[in-house]
């Protein structure tokens, strides 16, 4: 990977650590269905703004039901069970459980048999499982009752990112702009009757809305823009690697914002769960590709 490549690849395991401050701002006050909501309206209107400024001519209706399904399962389900799960829980708690999207993602591949069963793979796997019962079993505030909802949230969150992965696999011939670009209007439309069962709750402020609006357009729109960037540059093996830099982020974020404390734990559930996704993807033992 060139230094420009692991310079953006810093940046946005920065940028998406850093959704998680602002989703613990914004949810107490919106509540986690208006967080959601706001989050993909933003970020569709900056793309769209994008579009236009770069006179990219993308064509939404064309792939509509590809879109929504895109929408709710990479966006939708995923932003609603984080926020829930950000009222609750600390955000490296969060970042942790949300790092196993890969171990579904690979699971579901082999239901789907887009997938290739390794014995390397399933080692990952039960590493994966192991990394979240050292993590729950080992955080003494996991035994509150308070946090098992949230904690499937955030497990249900990671299964969606999952989900998707495998669907957007089947449209290789979809642009990942437009990918972006439309599933994120998909999910602002799917959202909407859902803002009639999960009401806002609080009065929001001019903070909350800066926070909403950091989320929507940095964490989401530009952030998607520096993946995509990657993914071209240095291609998708090296792009997954902002996974494994996530949770340090978010728990130096949470530690100097918020006092968040990080126990022994959650570092030694990390590991355990970072590694099996190593595992898993093939990271390790991988011969290296050159970018295409």
């Amino acid at each position: 990977m060139r230094v420009q490549d692991l310079f953006w690849l810093i940046a946005l395991a920065a940028i998406w650590g850093a959704s998680f401050v602002f989703m613990k701002v914004a949810s107490p006050v919106l509540g986690a269905a208006y967080l959601a909501e706001g989050r993909t309206l933003f970020a569709a209107i900056f793309l769209s703004g994008l579009a236009f400024f770069l006179r990219k001519n993308t064509v939404l209706l064309g792939q509509w039901r590809h879109y929504m399904q895109i929408g709710f399962f990479n966006s939708a389900l995923p932003f609603v069970c984080l926020g829930y799960a950000a009222a609750t829980l600390t955000m490296s708690q969060i970042a942790i459980l949300n790092s196993t999207a890969p171990l579904w993602g690979f699971m579901i591949g082999l239901l789907l048999k887009n997938e290739r069963f390794k014995l390397s793979r399933g080692v990952g796997l039960l590493l994966g499982v192991i990394g979240v019962l050292v993590l729950v079993g080992g955080d003494k505030s996991f035994a509150n009752p308070s946090t098992h909802l949230p904690i499937i949230a955030s497990l249900i969150s990671a299964f969606s990112y999952g989900v998707a992965s495998n669907l957007a696999r089947k449209q290789t011939s979809i642009e990942p702009f437009d990918h972006a670009h439309g599933s994120m209007w998909a999910a602002s439309v799917l959202l909407i009757p859902v803002l009639f069962f999960i009401p806002m709750k609080g009065e929001p402020t001019g903070i909350t809305i800066s926070a909403l609006v950091a989320i929507g357009v940095l964490c989401s729109g530009i952030a998607y823009l520096i993946y995509f960037r990657l993914i071209k540059n240095a291609g998708p093996t090296s792009a997954l690697a902002v996974i494994f830099l996530i949770p340090a982020f978010t728990a130096l974020y949470g530690m100097v914002l918020f006092d968040e404390p990080i126990s022994l734990s959650a570092i030694v559930g990390m590991g355990i769960i970072l590694l099996g996704t190593l595992l898993v993807t093939g990271t390790i033992f991988r011969s290296p590709q050159p970018p295409h």
